[in-house]
Formats: structure tokens, sequence, C-alpha cells
């Protein structure tokens, strides 16, 4: 299951985290605690990178999201109840932060960690339901792919190191 934390600090219309709630392909909450305890909560500044081996938890505890401003994910109450984990790195493909490293949607963060930890059908099917959304399968295809057959955090990051090396030299 997935679950987002929606602080109502955006355009409701082009909102990913609402549409996906709309889907009824995921619950949207107002209020942090009412996340799942135990579930993977992604969150940029968490020490653990997601890897492949974080899968049982996706399954059985479900993925929590939190949609908010990127000007205020560091202020974000995050506690122990919850696995945290970050996302390695990938292009944005959402309108708003397009190519941009990291600046995901909430769309986006939930289908990478969904296909990092082998629910890639899931994910695609996801993606599909915003028109830009397959994009970020496009843009990413490499990485995930390398991410999702990764054995662990170390690995992800190495993998990461090296994506991060190519972007920033080709700019």
């Amino acid at each position: 299951m997935i679950y987002i934390y929606h602080m109502r600090e955006c355009d409701p219309k082009k909102c990913t985290a609402l549409k996906l709630g709309r889907l009824g392909l995921a619950k949207v909450v107002y209020n942090v605690n009412a996340l799942p305890r135990d579930s993977l909560l992604l969150y940029p500044f968490a020490e653990k990178i997601l890897s492949p081996q974080d899968r049982f938890i996706v399954m059985e505890r479900g993925i929590s999201a939190i949609d908010c401003s990127w000007n205020r994910i560091e202020e974000l109450p995050c506690t122990g109840r919850l696995i945290i984990r970050h996302l390695p790195f990938l292009l944005a493909a959402n309108p708003i932060n397009y190519s941009i490293p990291y600046k995901l949607s909430t769309l986006e963060a939930i289908a990478a960690t969904l296909y990092i930890t082998g629910f890639i059908e899931e994910a695609t099917t996801l993606l599909s339901k915003m028109k830009w959304g397959l994009t970020f399968l496009t843009l990413n295809n490499e990485p995930l792919s390398l991410y999702s057959y990764a054995k662990d955090g170390n690995e992800i990051k190495k993998i990461e190191n090296e994506y991060k090396s190519v972007y920033t030299n080709q700019f």
C-alpha cells in the first residue's frame, strides 16, 4: 500500500499525490502520525539509501511519502516509528523540475521506490497516470535498471556516484 502525508502546499490540480489518492492508488493522510508504523518513508535527508533489500518492507508495510514544498522539506518531523530511506540519483521528468537531479514529484519518488525494489509493473502503472509520467522511466532507464539489480546500499552508492559524475561532466 502507498501512503502519502499531504501538507496542502501545492496546486491540487497539478498535485501527483492527490491524483494518486483520487484514483484509489494511494491513501492520502493529513497527519504524519497517520502513516503506518514501520512503513518505508521516503525522505531526502535520510542516512540510509533505498536498495532492493528494502523489498520486504515495501511488500509487508508499504511505502510512505511526504508531499510538501521542496522549500520546507528539511522542516519535516520524521519519527522513529518509520523506516526512513532516501532515493539515489535520479532526474525529474515532471514539468516543474524537468531534468533536475533529486527534485522528484511524489509520484516519481514512489514509482522509483517501486522500481528499485522490484515492482516494475506497479511503477509503470503509477507513472502512466500522468501524461509525462513514462518520460521518467525513459530519462532514468539505465540507472533505475542498475539500481534494481544492486545487491545492497553500498552498491547503489557506487552506481549513484558514477551517474552523478557523468551528469556533472555534461554541464
